[in-house]
């Protein structure tokens, strides 16, 4: 990548980042008194982090056979009411132990 060229990258990453921080500030002068549209900006940075986070799940262990029973297994732990630690730990080890089985069977 030419040098030039990354400098420009740089401004126009800068610029959009920027302008998403910022525009809301300029836009709304006043505190937000609407219920729907208050309920709806809360729910807003669980919803990005479940787009981002649920997609790279399945395709994190290779198979999407281990990475389901992955899932199920954090599903599970996690309507027990367990930690986020032990979700993750029991989805890992769910993944790892399905993933040796499988390949134990020779699939």
């Amino acid at each position: 990548m030419k040098s030039g060229n990354f400098w420009i990258y740089l401004l126009v990453m800068f610029g959009v980042t920027y302008l998403i921080r910022v525009l809301p500030f300029v836009i709304f002068h006043r505190k937000i008194e609407n219920k729907t549209i208050r309920s709806f900006l809360a729910y807003i940075p669980y919803t990005v982090l479940g787009a981002m986070t649920v997609p790279a799940v399945f395709y994190a262990t290779g198979s999407l056979v281990t990475a389901c029973a992955g899932v199920a297994a954090a599903l599970f732990a996690a309507y027990r009411g367990k930690g986020l630690f032990t979700v993750a730990v029991c989805a890992s080890l769910t993944a790892f132990a399905v993933g040796m089985a499988l390949q134990a069977a020779g699939m």
